[in-house]
C-alpha cells in the first residue's frame, strides 16, 4: 500500500464528488420528479454512461474475475449476450414506457393490470433490493477495497472486521450521494466514472502483461495465450459454471428482464429528454458491454498465472491490481471500483425510494384524503433511503458465508425476484386479455415453485434452465386463469408528454453491435484464442 496510490485514490474520488456537487448545486432537488428522474432532462451520453455504470458494480470486478480464476471465461456471457436483450428493450420496451407515461415498472403494471398488482410488484421489488441487490453491492465493494488497500492493517483488525468497516464507509457515502443529490448527481458521477473505467481498460493489459512477463509485455501476452488456455474459453460446457445452452434459456430471460424491467435500470432510461435520446443511450451502453471482457475480465486471466491456490478466490481481482499496477493506477482503479459500487448502490437506493414513495406511500395518503405536498414526499423518500441503507449495511458482511460462489449466489437469488415480474410484464405486453387476477396468481406460483425446486428439492438441473421452465409453466398458468375471465380486455393509455420520435439510424448501429457480440464469442473460443 503506497502513499501515491492512496493520494491518487483520494484525489480522484474527491474530484468526482466535487464535480457532481458543482453541476447540481444550482438545481436543488425539491420535487419527486427531480429526485427520481433528473427532471427528464438527461441527454443520450449521460443516459448511456449511467446505464453502464449502474450495471457495472464491484460485483462484476469481484464475481466475474473469481469465476474466471476458478472456471473459465464463460461468465462473460452474462454481459456480452445481454447486448441482444438491450437492443430488444430499446426497440420495443422503451417506446411502450414513454408512450404510456409510466414512471416505474409497477406504475406500468398498475396501468396494465390494477393497483393491487402494482402494490404487490412494488413489494417484490423492494424485497429484491433489500435482500439481494444492495447488500451484494456493498459486500463486493468492501472485498475489492479491502484487498487493494487494507487501510485498516495498522489497527490489526481481522478480515471480517475490515469488511464490516468498508461496507459502512461505502454505504454511508452512497446514501449521502443519493439523499442529497438525487438521480442527476448519480448520473453525472457515472459519466465521469465511465471515462475512468475506459482508462483502466486500456492501461491494465499493458501493466498486467508486463508484470506477467517480468518486464516484457509481449512475453506476458504470449504466456496468457499459450498457458492455461482452458480459462480463455467462453463457450461453456455442461459442467462449466455457465453452460452455453443457458444463454438461450434462463440467461436470456434474466437479461431481458434486467435491461427492460429492472426498476433502477429503466429509471435511468426514462430520465432521458426524449425516446430518441433514451434509445441512443441504450445503444451506447451496449458498446460498453462489448468492451467489458477486455476492461473487467483480464485481471482474472492474469490471476490464473500468478496464484496457484487462493484460499479466498473472491480476492483475485484486488490482489492482481495491487501486485501489477503502479501506485497511481491502483488509486484510479480503487476510485472507479468504489465509484461503481456507490453508483449501483445509489441507483438501487434511489429506485427503492421511488417505488416506496410513488407506489405505496403516496397512494396510502390519497386513500386517506391526507394533504400531499412535494416537499413532504421528498422528505419521506430521503428518510426511506436512510432506513434501507442501514438494513443493507447490517446484512452485507454475512454474504461472506455463502457456500456458492459470489456471482452465482447473486444470480440464483436474483432469479427468484426478477423472472416472475418479467413473466407478468411480457404476458401483459403480448396479450390484452390477461386479467389482473392472472398476474397475481402467476407471481405467487413462480416464487413458491422456485423456492421449492431450487432450495428444498435436489433437482439436477442448472438453475438458469430451471428459471426458463418455470417461466413457461407460469405463462401457461396465467393463460389458463385468463380463460376464466373471457370478457376482460385492456386498452392502452397513450400520452404525448414526451418526444416519441425514435432514433432514425438505429438499425445500422444495432446490426454492428450484434456482429460485435458474435465476434467476441468467437474470439474467446477454440476457433479463436482458446
Amino acid at each position: 500500500m503506497s502513499v501515491l496510490s492512496i493520494v491518487s485514490f483520494l484525489l480522484i474520488t474527491g474530484f468526482i464528488a466535487l464535480f457532481s456537487a458543482l453541476k447540481t448545486r444550482k438545481k436543488k432537488v425539491q420535487t419527486t420528479n427531480g429526485l427520481f428522474f433528473a427532471d427528464h432532462n438527461n441527454n443520450f451520453f449521460i443516459v448511456g454512461g449511467a446505464l453502464l455504470l449502474s450495471n457495472i458494480s464491484a460485483n462484476q470486478f469481484i464475481g466475474e474475475n473469481e469465476s474466471i480464476y476458478t472456471n473459465n471465461m464463460s461468465v462473460m456471457a452474462w454481459g456480452v449476450s445481454s447486448v441482444f436483450a438491450m437492443l430488444l428493450v430499446a426497440e420495443f420496451f422503451l417506446p411502450i414506457y414513454f408512450r404510456t407515461g409510466a414512471m416505474t415498472i409497477p406504475d406500468y403494471l398498475g396501468k396494465r393490470y390494477d393497483n393491487s398488482t402494482k402494490r404487490l410488484v412494488s413489494i417484490v421489488f423492494l424485497c429484491s433490493y433489500v435482500v439481494n441487490l444492495l447488500p451484494a453491492v456493498l459486500y463486493g465493494g468492501a472485498v475489492a477495497l479491502t484487498g487493494m488497500f487494507n487501510f485498516l492493517l495498522p489497527l490489526q483488525l481481522t478480515y471480517w472486521q475490515n469488511i464490516w468497516i468498508m461496507v459502512w464507509v461505502i454505504g454511508l457515502t452512497g446514501c449521502a450521494y443519493s439523499v442529497l443529490g438525487g438521480l442527476r448527481a448519480i448520473s453525472i458521477s457515472d459519466t465521469i466514472l465511465s471515462i475512468g473505467l475506459l482508462t483502466i481498460g486500456i492501461a491494465f493489459p499493458y501493466f498486467g502483461f508486463k508484470f506477467l512477463g517480468n518486464g516484457d509485455w509481449f512475453k506476458g501476452f504470449h504466456i496468457l495465450l499459450s498457458q492455461h488456455t482452458d480459462h480463455l474459453n467462453a463457450i461453456g460446457g455442461p459442467k462449466d459454471e455457465i453452460p452455453l445452452s443457458t444463454i438461450f434459456t434462463g440467461m436470456f430471460i434474466m437479461n431481458l428482464y434486467y435491461w427492460g424491467m429492472e426498476q433502477f435500470i429503466v429509471q435511468q432510461a426514462l430520465s432521458a429528454k426524449s425516446l430518441s435520446h433514451s434509445q441512443k443511450g441504450m445503444g451506447l451502453a451496449c458498446l460498453g458491454k462489448l468492451l467489458c471482457p477486455f476492461i473487467i475480465n483480464i485481471p482474472g486471466l492474469v490471476g490464473v498465472h500468478l496464484y496457484n491456490n487462493l484460499e479466498n478466490t473472491a480476492e483475485v481481482f484486488p490482489l492482481v491490481v495491487k501486485d501489477t499496477l503502479p501506485g497511481i493506477m491502483i488509486g484510479l482503479t480503487a476510485a472507479v471500483v468504489l465509484g461503481a459500487a456507490i453508483s449501483t448502490f445509489n441507483a438501487g437506493l434511489n429506485s427503492s425510494s421511488t417505488l416506496f414513495v410513488l407506489n405505496l406511500y403516496k397512494p396510502w395518503l390519497e386513500k386517506r384524503n391526507k394533504e400531499i405536498t412535494e416537499k413532504h414526499l421528498v422528505y419521506t423518500g430521503r428518510k426511506f433511503e436512510i432506513i434501507v441503507s442501514a438494513l443493507a449495511m447490517f446484512s452485507a458482511p454475512f454474504i461472506m458465508f455463502s457456500k456458492a460462489g459470489f456471482y452465482t449466489y447473486l444470480q440464483q437469488l436474483g432469479g427468484m425476484f426478477c423472472v416472475p415480474i418479467f413473466t407478468i410484464i411480457l404476458v401483459g405486453f403480448v396479450s390484452k386479455k390477461v386479467p389482473p387476477q392472472a398476474a397475481k396468481i402467476g407471481m405467487i406460483f413462480f416464487i413458491f415453485s422456485y423456492i421449492v425446486f431450487n432450495y428444498i428439492l435436489d433437482i439436477k438441473l442448472h438453475y438458469l434452465h430451471m428459471l426458463a421452465l418455470l417461466f413457461v409453466f407460469t405463462t401457461i398458468c396465467m393463460l389458463v386463469v385468463a380463460k376464466l375471465y373471457p370478457n376482460y380486455h385492456y386498452t392502452e393509455i397513450k400520452l404525448e408528454s414526451v418526444e416519441l420520435s425514435p432514433w432514425k439510424n438505429r438499425y445500422w448501429y444495432f446490426a454492428l453491435l450484434l456482429m460485435g457480440m458474435i465476434s467476441i464469442f468467437v474470439l474467446f473460443s477454440k476457433w479463436g484464442i482458446a
